[in-house]
């Protein structure tokens, strides 16, 4: 039977980072469905495609080829990391998650990239669907404000010109749409460890993670 490690909670609360950190610590694939979802974002708005066109987005993920390397998703060729987390997809990303036959198809991805190899994944709802029968999982979470601050710096430093208010409205914004989506919403797993990293470094809580995989 293959590792797998589910990390989920809302966005920014800095679940890609701590699951590559873990990744590494525990020689697991990591997994970035979020860039998965995000992909078909940006593809979708290259191709003129609305949310509300499922068939179209339908045929847009069945010609995509999506793999990471060096935890970078690369989709036909091409490394979106940088373009995936620009603001504009952060602001529309999450009406083309919602779309359940757009769940179904990247869910079915996920879920045989996670039966070939010991994985950590990180997402909305993986510990309660990806992932139902995960070794470990985790519910990262942290304040809205704290993590429209992190995101900020982020994007800051990567010299994407941002208002800290609007990141936190946005944030806002997602996680009560995350939380009432019909589709897959964004919960808690009844097993899943909660960790609240308002008032934590990265590597606290990278270190308290790997104490629940040493000595569970």
């Amino acid at each position: 039977m293959k590792l797998s490690v589910a990390v989920d909670g809302p966005a920014g609360a800095g679940k890609s980072t701590i699951a590559k950190l873990l990744g590494e610590k525990f020689n697991l694939m990591y997994i970035n469905t979020g860039a998965m979802y995000r992909a078909v974002t940006v593809m979708a708005i290259r191709n003129n495609i609305s949310h509300e066109n499922v068939g179209a987005l339908c045929d847009l993920i069945d010609n995509l080829e999506m793999h990471f390397e060096n935890d970078d998703i690369i989709v036909n060729n091409e490394n979106l990391s940088e373009k995936i987390n620009t603001p504009e997809i952060s602001s529309r990303v999450s009406s083309y998650a919602a779309v359940s036959k757009v769940r179904e198809i990247l869910v079915k991805i996920q879920k045989n990239i996670a039966k070939k190899y010991n994985v950590i994944m990180d997402g909305r709802d993986i510990g309660t669907v990806v992932l139902k029968d995960a070794n470990y999982k985790f519910y990262l979470t942290a304040s809205a404000e704290k993590r429209a601050e992190r995101r900020f710096k982020e994007l800051i430093n990567k010299g994407i010109n941002v208002e800290y208010n609007k990141i936190l409205s946005d944030i806002i914004e997602r996680d009560y749409f995350d939380s009432h989506r019909e589709i897959d919403p964004l919960s808690k797993a009844e097993d899943a460890i909660e960790i609240e990293s308002s008032n934590m470094s990265i590597e606290e809580v990278v270190d308290l993670m790997a104490s629940y995989i040493k000595t569970k």
